[in-house]
């Protein structure tokens, strides 16, 4: 039985052959560095504020070896999401994977303002959630929303997340400090038939 530890054997790649999900890797400045320049004003009231650097080559190479030591310590797995013809549409991140008691993780996540609306996160999320039950053996996965955005907590209850309370000052966001709904979903949950019919695809497309 797979038991994601201390060091995987090999990259994660997610394909339900319309998306492939897959790690960063250096050759992807140029288009990341693209889509988020275009996308700042759209991301930004979401993210933690940008750093002056943040849009170099240097910072994209830091953030590609840090995502590579997460994965080999076995704490996160960040992945880019591509489309049908290899457009690089966003990324998201199982990240403070815990063993022990808790086999639980955070998820992230952000699209690019042209390709958002249009169902990718929605297919990224399937992708990701049935990686993390299914090959990761993880019994809980949570995120955390800023409650005005509506978008990213319908997705997520969609995806069969519950809502479970409020975080208060939960991270700094565009500068303040910002109030999160909690969300979560367990691996045992009765998530609705259209997302089951969905997990025998999706686990056949998934490897490690």
């Amino acid at each position: 039985m797979f038991r994601f530890l201390t060091r995987p054997n090999g990259a994660v790649k997610l394909s339900d052959g319309k998306h492939l999900l897959r790690m960063p890797r250096f050759a992807d400045f140029d288009a990341w560095w693209a889509l988020r320049r275009e996308s700042r004003a759209f991301l930004q009231p979401w993210e933690p504020t940008w750093s002056a650097d943040d849009l170099t080559e240097r910072s994209f190479r830091a953030r590609v070896n840090r995502y590579e030591q997460e994965y080999a310590a076995g704490t996160a797995i960040t992945l880019f999401i591509f489309g049908e013809h290899d457009d690089l549409m966003g990324g998201i991140t199982i990240g403070n994977i815990r063993r022990g008691a808790s086999q639980s993780c955070m998820i992230g996540y952000w699209m690019g303002e042209r390709f958002s609306g249009q169902g990718h996160m929605k297919a990224a999320l399937k992708l990701t959630v049935h990686h993390i039950f299914d090959r990761l053996q993880l019994h809980r996965i949570e995120a955390a929303c800023i409650p005005e955005n509506h978008r990213s907590i319908g997705l997520l209850e969609g995806a069969g997340f519950r809502r479970e309370g409020l975080l208060r000052d939960y991270l700094k966001i565009d500068g303040r400090w910002r109030d999160h709904v909690l969300l979560a979903r367990l691996a045992n949950d009765d998530i609705g038939k259209d997302l089951l019919d969905d997990s025998g695809l999706y686990r056949a497309n998934s490897h490690a």
